[in-house]
C-alpha cells in the first residue's frame, strides 16, 4: 500500500494536469459512468465544525477507481494556527476491494476544488479575460489563483480578504510564480476587487454575500466554491438571478448550497435552470452564448472529483517514484 504526504500530492498533482482531469470527472458524472451518493455530513456543533464522508465509484474510459475521502471543516482553526481543512483519501483497487493507497487528503481537496474552477473557467468564460478577482486568501484562494491563471492569460488579479495581512501574504508569496502575473494586488473593498473584473472566484467560509451586485461587469465568470452548507451564501441571490447557473453536480447544490437554495426558495431560478458542467463538456447542451453574459458555477465538492485526483495522483506517484509502501 502507498502513502502519499502533502508535499508529495503537490508534486504528483499539477494543475495543468489537474484541470482536464477534473473535466473528465464532471463528465463521468454527468453520463452515468460514475456513482456518487450524497455525502455524509457529521455536524460537530459545539466547534462549529462538520466532518464529510465522501464515497466514489468512477469508471469513465480507462480510469476504474473506487475511493472514500474522510475531510474535517473546523473554521476556528485559523484561530489556533492550524489548517481549517484536514483530510485523507483511501484507495481501493476495484477489481477487489484491496486497499491501495492513502493519500493526504487537505492538499488534494485544495488542488482539485481549484481544478474545478479551472475546468469551469476553460468552458465558460471569455477567452479575452484581463483581470481577475480571488475572494478568500486561504489555502483555497491559492489554488483557484493557480487555476484560472492556468487557464486564462490574466494581465491583474485582485485579491481580498477581510484579513489584510492575509491577503498580503498571498500576494507576497505568489505574484509572478508560474502562470500568475507579477500585477498581483490586495483590495481594499469587495468593490474595487471586482468593478473591472472579467474573472471572479469565491473561496470563503461566509454566510453572507461576499460583494455586491451593483459592482459585477456585463460578461464575468464567476466560480463559488467556498460556501457547501444550506446555511452559507457566499454569493448574492440576485447575482444568481442575473446569471446563467453551472454546477457540479445539480443533486448536490440543491442539498448543499446555500445560495442556490436561496435563490430556488425565493423563486428566483428554478431548478430546472441547473446546468451541469459536465453536459456544456459533453455538448449536450450550450454554456456561453453571449460575451456579455454572466455565468456562475457553483460546486459544494463532489467525490468523484477526489476520485479522479486519486487516480492521477497514483499514476504520477508510480511513474515519479514518489511516496512510501507500507505492508498492510
Amino acid at each position: 500500500m502507498l502513502f502519499l504526504n502533502a508535499s508529495e500530492i503537490e508534486k504528483v498533482l499539477p494543475m495543468v494536469e489537474v484541470i482536464p482531469a477534473m473535466k473528465d470527472a464532471y463528465a463521468a458524472l454527468s453520463s452515468g459512468k460514475a456513482q456518487i451518493p450524497i455525502r455524509t455530513q457529521l455536524s460537530l456543533k459545539e466547534s462549529d465544525a462538520v466532518t464529510l464522508f465522501m464515497p466514489a465509484y468512477l469508471h469513465h474510459g480507462q480510469q476504474q477507481v473506487l475511493s472514500l475521502k474522510a475531510v474535517s471543516v473546523f473554521p476556528h482553526n485559523a484561530d489556533r494556527d492550524l489548517p481549517i481543512i484536514h483530510a485523507a483519501v483511501l484507495v481501493l483497487d476495484p477489481q477487489n476491494g484491496k486497499l491501495q493507497a492513502v493519500l493526504e487528503g487537505s492538499r488534494l481537496t485544495a488542488l482539485r476544488t481549484g481544478g474545478a474552477s479551472g475546468a469551469a473557467t476553460d468552458v465558460l468564460a471569455r477567452a479575452d479575460c484581463q483581470v481577475g478577482a480571488i475572494f478568500g486568501a486561504g489555502v483555497q484562494g491559492r489554488t483557484q489563483l493557480q487555476a484560472i491563471c492556468t487557464v486564462r492569460s490574466l494581465e491583474r488579479v485582485w485579491v481580498f480578504d477581510p484579513d489584510r495581512s492575509r491577503a498580503n501574504e498571498l500576494v507576497e508569496e505568489l505574484a509572478g510564480q508560474g502562470p500568475i502575473p507579477d500585477d498581483l494586488r490586495v483590495a481594499d473593498s469587495p468593490s474595487q476587487a471586482i468593478r473591472n473584473a472579467d474573472l471572479i472566484c469565491a473561496a470563503t467560509t461566509s454566510q453572507q454575500p461576499v460583494f455586491e451586485i451593483v459592482d459585477l461587469k456585463p460578461g464575468t465568470h464567476i466560480n463559488g466554491v467556498g460556501s457547501f452548507k444550506p446555511d452559507m451564501i457566499e454569493i448574492s441571490p440576485d447575482v444568481i438571478k442575473k446569471a446563467s447557473v453551472f454546477v457540479g453536480s445539480r443533486e448536490g447544490v440543491l442539498a448543499e448550497a446555500g445560495e442556490i437554495l436561496a435563490a430556488v426558495q425565493l423563486g428566483l431560478i428554478d431548478r430546472g435552470d441547473l446546468v451541469e458542467l459536465g453536459d456544456v463538456i459533453l455538448q449536450n447542451t450550450t454554456g456561453r452564448v453571449a460575451s456579455d453574459q454572466i455565468t456562475f458555477f457553483k460546486s459544494v465538492g463532489v467525490a468523484v472529483q477526489d476520485a479522479a485526483a486519486a487516480h492521477l495522483a497514483l499514476k504520477n506517484a508510480r511513474r515519479m517514484g514518489l511516496g512510501r509502501e507500507i505492508n498492510w
